[in-house]
């Protein structure tokens, strides 16, 4: 059962908010976090889930990259937790649900790596067309192997993007600038940028590409979207690459694809399962194949990128500690709302069920207090309410929220 308490930081008890920052996130997220007075801490890896849970008993912000597992068993030891940061694209590393009824915003952040994964891919493009992996190894290896055979210009040939969002955008616009022709393919209607031409199914594109490259979240649907079935409907000699997410390629099969030389190559990314940490060993069947460039989940690792991500992650949070700010969540009620001088806000997250409100305006009401503003946002389980009051009842109120039967979370803001 979650607990009916206030959030810390009511008005009759602000302690001071503490964040915990995993996995060595930039330095850049400090700034935003500094400046609203909450407490830093910092691991420079992902805990297990035990060692996670212990410290969580005292934290109110988590900031996480994509190595820390946030299970539900976590989150239900985690009673002090206010909000979740991915300082990532993907929150497949959260229980989403688990979090979301338990009041628990996540953020995370969808833009600030796009340049960085779209110039690999870019990159990527043209060492597969050249063989460019393969060369370098020789060389490196002793082996002096000037060859033309199989390689080939960029210009003129057809990139297909599965996936038109942030990334494949932003792939389209650079690989237009290398003269290629630019196809597309989105389970949403997406507008085109520059002549990128939108095809109406993944079997159209793929038959149609030269280099198909994936741009898709880890969803139920895109679970090895990309199989044997798939990869045989691709051109003789084609190339596949995936910075996506590493449950969307079935790797045996693309392997087979490589070995059979149906494909003439393919650069991975991301792989169904990672190693933990850079000390450990990487085993795939992709390892040692022609013309396969394998590159450890670095699509968003650039300094630019990091920089970027801790900025606006962080931001996000802080924005939600001071204010109750969830434009931007995954998994919440998006509600932003400027504050009014001289009042407390009361936050209040509550089962989606009929009369929640009527009873919330009812405490107010016998308390006499004046409400200055007022917005509720619901989703199918919960809703949330940002009500800024007369601050000589504000703790009352919210005191007497939080002990409805509704009630998930109640707190007045830091």
């Amino acid at each position: 059962m979650i607990a009916k308490r206030p959030f810390p930081g009511s008005a009759t008890a602000k302690p001071a908010l503490r964040v915990l920052l995993c996995e060595n996130i930039h330095p850049s997220a400090n700034e935003a976090f500094s400046a609203a007075d909450l407490h830093i801490e910092t691991l420079s890896y992902a805990p297990k889930e035990e060692e996670l849970r212990e410290r969580l008993r005292d934290i109110d912000v988590l900031g996480i990259r994509s190595k820390t597992l946030v299970r539900a068993s976590t989150l239900e030891h985690a009673h002090r937790l206010l909000s979740i940061g991915c300082f990532c694209i993907g929150t497949n590393q959260v229980d989403i649900h688990g979090a979301n009824m338990r009041g628990v915003p996540v953020f995370n952040a969808p833009f600030s790596n796009t340049r960085s994964v779209a110039e690999m891919i870019l990159a990527e493009v043209v060492m597969l067309a050249r063989q460019l992996g393969d060369r370098s190894r020789e060389v490196h290896d002793g082996q002096w192997r000037k060859v033309a055979t199989g390689c080939y210009e960029v210009r003129g040939k057809t990139l297909g993007i599965v996936g038109y969002g942030h990334i494949g955008t932003q792939v389209g616009i650079l690989a237009e600038a290398f003269g290629m022709r630019v196809l597309y393919f989105d389970i949403a209607t997406k507008l085109p940028i520059g002549n990128a031409r939108s095809v109406a199914s993944l079997g159209e594109l793929l038959a149609n590409s030269d280099f198909v490259t994936l741009h898709v979240p880890a969803t139920r649907e895109t679970s090895r979207m990309i199989g044997s079935a798939e990869l045989s409907v691709m051109k003789k000699g084609g190339y596949l690459l995936n910075a996506s997410r590493g449950q969307v390629v079935d790797i045996d099969a693309l392997a087979t694809a490589i070995r059979s030389k149906h494909l003439g190559g393919a650069a991975v990314d991301v792989y169904p399962e990672e190693p933990e940490s850079n000390g450990d060993q990487f085993a795939s069947e992709l390892r040692n194949l022609p013309n396969v460039i394998l590159t450890p989940h670095v699509g968003g690792s650039t300094e630019e990128a990091q920089e970027s991500i801790g900025r606006e992650v962080s931001i996000a949070l802080t924005k939600f500690v001071v204010a109750g700010t969830t434009a931007g969540a995954v998994n919440f009620p998006a509600v932003e709302l400027p504050q009014v001088g001289g009042t407390h806000r009361v936050l209040n997250v509550h089962r989606n069920v009929p009369g929640v409100l009527r009873d919330i305006n009812r405490i107010v009401s016998d308390r006499n207090a004046n409400i200055h503003s007022q917005v509720l946002a619901t989703d199918a389980n919960i809703g949330y309410l940002i009500m800024d009051l007369d601050q000589d009842v504000s703790a009352d109120v919210c005191s007497d929220i939080a002990a409805l039967s509704t009630n998930i979370r109640t707190r007045i803001s830091n």
